[in-house]
């Protein structure tokens, strides 16, 4: 008597065709943004032509670079189920703190000074960061809540050191070292785009290539099957809060050296641009699911609609804030319908 395998039931059969579906489906949700992305510079080519010049895109992606970076980072929160409202004050906070240690520091040689605040800079952003994490985790607090609340400490913080005004880099020989950082170029590509690859492939191999990457994901997919799976769940996710701030470490060596200066306001409403390249870029705003190269390119098309919008005088500059929040509600509605199909 021949023994023959079937499905037990209608249910076994269908899986399949259901995780293929799926498969397609969330396949379609990482190249989206890139089609998006070809889209904008076909339909900005014809708004303006010297839209697509490489000097004009050159610079649309140099000026992507704070918001990318920062991205990244929001990407490891989003991906592992957190949200960090924070980033755009801990950037102005950490920018100022750099600075004044610039001012105070004293150094004779420029160099070893650059080098010191740069390491200032990115062990602050991960101190922030580790506050953050901790505040969530140990103190059992929704990010929502506690990235709130600390977006106000980090803003208050940078009122008080700045006074209301703006802090700026005393040395102009310092300066002088530091500006390429931001202007200069490596090998014919200027450097903040060459930051956005390094940190970008650093980021994808972490996430996609190691343990605790693998960690990130499950804990965002399903937290109570990941904890019972032996998952420091608590570590996992401080983590990812103190990559953020490291990311943000890197925005602020980026920014200084572009005006040698920060105020009160410098970072305002990143948090939402962060936000929105992450989920533009394909992350599940819920955790899961994260596209390290989609934040890029959704920090790409932020800086893109804008360059669009003041090139062709379709819409004030002053409601550009206004389009980037409708582009995050448009990106959450389509990756909605994703998932239901």
């Amino acid at each position: 008597m021949s023994a023959t395998s079937a499905p037990s039931g209608p249910g076994e059969a269908a899986a399949p065709a259901v995780r293929a579906r799926a498969s397609r489906d969330w396949d379609m949700a990482a190249i989206a943004p890139f089609v998006a992305l070809a889209l904008l510079l076909v339909l900005g080519y014809f708004a303006n032509p010297n839209f697509v010049s490489l000097a004009n895109l050159g610079n649309v992606v140099t000026r992507s670079a704070f918001i990318a970076v920062i991205a990244l980072g929001a990407t490891y929160v989003m991906t592992a189920g957190g949200l960090d409202l924070s980033v755009g004050s801990m950037l102005a906070f950490v920018a100022s703190l750099t600075i004044l240690f610039f001012n105070a520091a004293g150094i004779a040689d420029p160099l070893t000074e650059l080098l010191l605040g740069m390491a200032l800079a990115l062990a602050l952003g991960a101190a922030c960061g580790l506050v953050n994490g901790l505040i969530t985790t140990v103190g059992r607090i929704e990010p929502f809540i506690a990235t709130l609340g600390t977006m106000g400490i980090f803003r208050g913080l940078t009122y008080w050191l700045s006074q209301g005004g703006a802090i700026t880099v005393r040395d102009r020989d310092l300066m002088a070292l530091y500006r390429p950082v931001y202007s200069g170029s490596l090998l014919g590509v200027p450097v903040p785009i060459v930051v956005i690859l390094v940190v970008a492939a650093i980021c994808a191999f972490v996430l996609y290539r190691t343990r605790y990457g693998r960690h990130v994901t499950a804990i965002g997919s399903n937290e109570e099957v990941a904890r019972y799976s032996g998952i420091a769940i608590n570590r996992v996710r401080t983590l990812t809060y103190v990559i953020q701030g490291i990311c943000v470490g890197v925005a602020v060596i980026l920014y200084v050296p572009r005006l040698g200066s920060t105020s009160a306001t410098t970072g305002s409403f990143w948090e939402l641009q962060a936000i929105t390249a992450v989920v533009i870029g394909g992350t599940a705003l819920r955790g899961g699911v994260g596209r390290v190269w989609g934040t890029v390119c959704g920090a790409v098309i932020l800086e893109v609609v804008g360059n669009i919008l003041l090139l062709s005088n379709f819409v004030s500059e002053y409601l550009i804030g206004a389009m980037q929040g409708a582009i995050i509600i448009v990106a959450m509605l389509v990756q909605r319908s994703l998932m239901r199909k």
